[in-house]
């Protein structure tokens, strides 16, 4: 299995190597629309609403409607507004098992020790398992900035994102 992000983990002065390895696989059907008499694809056309005509990617811009005017965004207004990307998952705090709804345990990611991070992650691993608690941690994946858990499953740290 290969990995979808590397990075580490990090709290206070501790920075633990890791891989992290999607846990779960979505398995969506891909479904396309097709012509019942020859089973063609049917395709959509971007066309413009005030014309009829049908209008190139290229001279397609995005934005969002305020009063009765659009107000359109450029390539820079969407790189401004990205998350830069980081390297590292930052534990804010540690809480009680207890006090997590099991509601939030979405979509679970395994994370795996790279070579030299082996010792700090089996200690970090036997803590939280040990005193029954989770790290709350903030990271970045695809410019987008999530709130998380790491707990441990089995004999793995697991974020659940």
């Amino acid at each position: 299995m290969r990995s979808i992000w590397n990075g580490s983990i990090s709290f206070g002065l501790v920075s633990i190597p890791i891989k992290m390895y999607s846990a779960s696989e979505d398995r969506k059907l891909d479904l396309d629309m097709l012509d019942v008499h020859d089973n063609a694809r049917i395709r959509y056309k971007r066309v413009n609403e005030e014309t009829g005509k049908e209008v190139a990617w290229k001279d397609i811009v995005k934005g969002f409607k305020k009063g009765d005017s659009y107000i359109v965004l450029d390539k820079e207004d969407f790189e401004k507004a990205n998350m830069k990307k980081s390297k590292t998952i930052d534990i804010e705090e540690f809480v009680e098992e207890s006090e997590i709804s099991d509601l939030l345990y979405k979509s679970p990611y395994f994370l795996e020790p790279q070579k030299e991070g082996g010792k700090s992650y089996n200690l970090l691993r036997d803590a939280l398992k040990k005193t029954k608690k989770l790290g709350v941690a903030t990271f970045v994946m695809r410019q987008k900035e999530h709130l998380s858990l790491i707990g441990v499953y089995k004999n793995a740290l697991v974020l659940h994102v």
